[in-house]
């Protein structure tokens, strides 16, 4: 698959001849390329013209290309050899079209912004350059935004990649960094720095380029977490088998908060409520407890997470992968447990704060 930039490149590739795709090649930047690169060649023949054919030496040779592309005029004796004023009549016409054709670009592309969206580019690049355990959202489709949209507080750190440059028009304005190109591709993968991310979401609408940046993914970086969406059950375990940690299936998730809905709905207001991004005094949070952490040792009730913290011991996940719902007060946390609570949002950082979780 070929992969597609639009105005958005890494900072190492970032040059005038690096600015790639059709879009690119026809902009104002390509003209003033092209312009200068003509006016350089008239100018470097005219002065060698002058040099050779009328017996200039170099500065004044130099003098007279410019003097005559500039159109200021000088003060020569008409008696010039019929070649050589020829020859000045060819420097004139073209070194004043060549000058017009890249002045006219220079203009063109500061009235479409485009000085502003290159000095943005070479941001977003060295700012691409300096991330590390950021978050990789792969399409911006309607999951993808939504994933972004419910990172933003949490992870401040999100570089979405998308290759419709039709669809980079919604992430632009945003406080994200982005990519155009193509997922699937191992260098692109690499240009967001896979190798740095500490997660990966391919939020794709097929579940073919899924498994595909899934498995792309793993090979790059055996340490990140991959989340995949999938549309298909029987994708889950190609998914697993590619290396995705996590994988989501849409409609059976709303398939089952369609049931709860029906059958327990104070249940399922519950989980909305949890879910809600927009009702941020209320969460559902976990905790890792490093083995150099205050709480590894200390039992639930001398925690004091209810009486003092307000908070509730949901479950807790062992290092072997058991988990233990509503432990009980004598249950004493271990290292590389995950604690998962519920309660307001300012009382868990309170409760960080005070273990310096």
């Amino acid at each position: 698959m070929r992969l597609q930039l639009s105005k958005i490149v890494d900072a190492e590739q970032l040059s005038a001849g690096d600015l790639v795709g059709d879009s690119m090649s026809r902009s104002p930047f390509r003209r003033i390329q092209r312009g200068a690169l003509l006016l350089s060649i008239v100018f470097l023949v005219a002065v060698c013209g002058y040099h050779f054919l009328g017996e200039y030496d170099w500065i004044e040779a130099i003098w007279m290309v410019v003097v005559t592309i500039s159109t200021v005029g000088y003060g020569e004796r008409s008696s010039l050899d019929p070649t050589l004023q020829i020859f000045s009549v060819l420097v004139i016409l073209l070194g004043m079209s060549a000058a017009a054709y890249t002045f006219g670009g220079l203009i063109q592309m500061m009235l479409e912004g485009e000085i502003e969206r290159l000095l943005g580019v070479r941001r977003m690049s060295r700012d691409l350059q300096k991330l590390e355990n950021h978050t990789i959202v792969c399409g911006f489709g309607r999951m993808g935004q939504r994933v972004v949209e419910e990172l933003r507080s949490r992870n401040p750190n999100i570089v979405v990649l998308e290759k419709d440059p039709a669809v980079v028009g919604k992430i632009r304005g945003q406080q994200e960094l982005y990519v155009v190109g193509d997922a699937t591709e191992e260098s692109v993968l690499r240009r967001v720095g896979v190798s740095k991310a500490k997660t990966l979401v391919a939020a794709l609408p097929t579940d073919a380029e899924n498994v595909f940046i899934t498995l792309t993914a793993r090979n790059l970086n055996a340490s990140v977490q991959i989340v995949s969406r999938a549309e298909k059950l029987s994708t889950e375990i190609k998914l697993k088998q590619a290396g995705a940690d996590r994988v989501v299936l849409p409609t059976v998730v709303g398939a089952r908060q369609l049931v709860r809905m029906i059958t327990r709905p104070t249940t399922a207001d519950l989980i909305e409520l949890v879910y809600e991004s927009t009702f941020e005094d209320f969460e559902l949070d976990e905790i890792h407890i490093q083995a150099d952490s205050q709480l590894a040792g200390i039992c639930v009730e001398d925690s004091l997470m209810h009486r003092k913290h307000r908070l509730l011991v949901v479950a807790v996940k062992k290092s072997d992968g058991s988990l233990i719902f509503n432990p009980d007060r004598e249950y004493c946390f271990q290292a590389d447990d995950i604690v998962i609570l519920m309660g307001h949002s300012q009382d868990i950082a309170r409760f960080r704060g005070q273990y310096a979780i």
